[in-house]
């Protein structure tokens, strides 16, 4: 959790959190998304503040947001701070510690958004098994041939967004191999990137040699999971605040042999549902979510979340099952239901979070008064 024992005053404060610049941003510098929470806000009684993030000013806001706010909220692209976001981050982690409330916390951001999520729940009936992650160049040029060779691969890089560094990795050698051992480094494969679908032949080694970029530096990492075919019948995307879904986003790819990508930059095209049209799906989520949460790190769920499913077929009775391919919860979008009112779900998400908050510090601190006063009035 992400409060003092000693803070329990209701300030009726919020802070959003903005980088400055950016493509992210309108005419009057700002998210799209972003003022229409500080109106909702303002429109139950609180006050509500943008600032912009820089590292040059981090000890003068956190002095600001510790004095001023109850909690902030982060509407920060990953990449959109010059050199990085580690010292973003840090002052984030600070104001936790000093009882300001994270929505949501920046250890939450890393675990929910970060690739590597789906290999801490491959144990569950959300991720298949044999979805794995690395971590350094020796890993992945030991294990990913053998992975490879038991079908077609999707390798996904940590960083970056709208596809870029997704790879569809498949066999396309004369060769037979054994299923199980390692693919010899000259093994001929068909690599097709998510960003655009553009697809490019390689041979093993040369393209995992390639695939090192992905794994140096900060944050840097690779996972590898099974190809799911019925990707081509779309991605669902689930579009969550605190645990209530708001609505799904069906991401069909483009009708091409090689299109498996569901961003709009690479052709696909999008259909906004209610919940209700998906409900089996909701329903699976739902029912996950205390797995989820526990596998995760135990935070508190975050404001304005999303996680994918991929369509895939049981192999024992043939009925549809759904993976889950990606979770983000860094600063999602949600300008296409802003005239559904999507922002007054978060304003009032925020609230209750704060008094939720504020309630359970009130309890600690008259719990620790009781147990100090018993120990004074020993004789």
């Amino acid at each position: 959790m992400c409060y003092l024992s000693n803070s329990t005053q209701v300030k009726k404060k919020i802070v959003v959190f903005e980088a400055p610049g950016g493509t992210d941003k309108g005419p009057d510098g700002h998210r799209k998304d972003t003022l229409p929470i500080i109106r909702a806000l303002e429109a139950r009684g609180w006050k509500a503040e943008i600032i912009f993030y820089t590292d040059e000013e981090s000890d003068s806001i956190r002095d600001y947001v510790l004095g001023t706010a109850d909690a902030f909220v982060s509407r920060i692209n990953p990449g959109s701070i010059p050199g990085g976001e580690a010292n973003y981050f840090q002052l984030l982690r600070k104001l936790c510690d000093e009882g300001v409330i994270g929505l949501p916390h920046p250890d939450a951001m890393l675990c929910y958004g970060a690739k590597d999520a789906l290999v801490k729940l491959n144990r569950t009936a959300l991720v298949p098994s044999d979805t794995f992650a690395y971590y350094n160049v020796p890993d992945l040029h030991n294990n990913f041939p053998v992975s490879l060779s038991l079908g077609d691969r999707v390798l996904k890089q940590n960083r970056g967004s709208t596809g870029e560094g997704i790879w569809r990795v498949s066999v396309v050698d004369d060769r037979t191999f054994t299923v199980g051992q390692p693919l010899p480094d000259d093994t001929k494969i068909k690599c097709t990137e998510a960003v655009d679908n553009h697809v490019e032949y390689h041979e093993l080694k040369a393209f995992l040699t390639f695939c090192e970029m992905y794994i140096v530096g900060e944050n840097g990492m690779l996972v590898d999971m099974p190809f799911l075919p019925r990707i081509k019948e779309g991605e669902i995307r689930i579009l969550l605040v605190g645990n209530k879904t708001i609505f799904v986003v069906h991401k069909k790819p483009a009708d091409n042999a090689d299109a498996f990508s569901a961003t709009l930059f690479s052709g696909a095209t999008y259909t906004y549902d209610s919940p209700e049209k998906w409900q089996t799906l909701v329903d699976l989520f739902q029912a996950a979510l205390p797995e989820v949460i526990s596998k995760l790190g135990d935070y508190d769920i975050p404001l304005i979340w999303t996680a994918d499913f991929i369509l895939d077929t049981d192999p024992v009775d043939g009925s549809d099952k759904y993976v889950l391919g990606e979770m983000n919860c860094s600063c999602v979008g949600f300008t296409t239901h802003l005239e559904h009112g999507i922002q007054e779900a978060i304003a009032e998400e925020i609230i209750q979070t704060v008094h939720k908050f504020k309630k359970e510090n009130m309890s600690d601190l008259e719990n620790q008064e009781a147990e100090l006063s018993a120990v004074m009035s020993v004789p």
